[in-house]
């Protein structure tokens, strides 16, 4: 008589399956990775999450309420948009850059090469993606609001500018760029706020 098949923990398998999909995107990473980086049958898989695609996108959530929630965290907590700005990047740089873990942001790189089979999943990245610029759009509409960027209405465009930039630094970092080379970049796009808001760097 055949055993029962091992439990698993769904929690661990969702972590799993998060790093798997965050170094591999979703197009290349096929139903076989997925069973041999969980070290469960398929079938138990889908009887768990409905579907490879299910799958990732309670992954990209899990990423988002944890490592890919540093940006809703510095724009909601820092006092200013300046200080939120300078956090989110620097946090971007440390968290895609970290050695022995996958690199760059995992809704960014996730999004490449999707074939026009996938289409649902591109866009639905595009959508997380355009939300976080819409986010940083709201902060500096808030700084103009409170003067903070006094006299700099034009808080769309530099929403657009900074999250070009985030967005950048994953591309970047997956290519290999070290963080002292992404702080760089960051300083730089730092100094683009500072002239908005009429601040001399220390």
């Amino acid at each position: 008589m055949a055993g029962r098949p091992r439990e698993f923990d769904r929690n661990q398998a969702l972590r799993q399956a998060l790093e798997l999909f965050w170094a591999r995107g979703f197009e290349t990473t096929s139903m076989a990775d997925l069973v041999a980086a969980l070290g469960i049958a398929s079938a138990r898989i889908y009887a768990a999450f409905g579907s490879k695609e299910a799958l990732f996108r309670e992954a990209i959530e899990l990423y988002e309420s944890h490592e890919g929630g540093f940006a809703d965290r510095a724009l909601a907590e820092e006092p200013s948009a300046r200080a939120a700005i300078a956090r989110l990047l620097e946090e971007a740089v440390q968290l895609y850059t970290r050695p022995g873990q996958p690199l760059g942001c995992m809704v960014v790189s996730s999004a490449v090469n999707c074939s026009s089979d996938n289409d649902g999943v591109r866009q639905w990245l595009a959508e997380h993606r355009l939300a976080r610029t819409a986010s940083i759009v709201q902060r500096l509409q808030a700084a103009v609001q409170s003067g903070e960027l006094a006299g700099h209405g034009d808080a769309t465009s530099l929403g657009d500018y900074y999250s070009t930039v985030l967005h950048g630094l994953s591309v970047q970092a997956r290519d290999g760029a070290s963080a002292e080379q992404l702080r760089k970049v960051v300083a730089l796009a730092m100094g683009v706020l500072d002239t908005a808001c009429n601040v001399t760097p220390d």
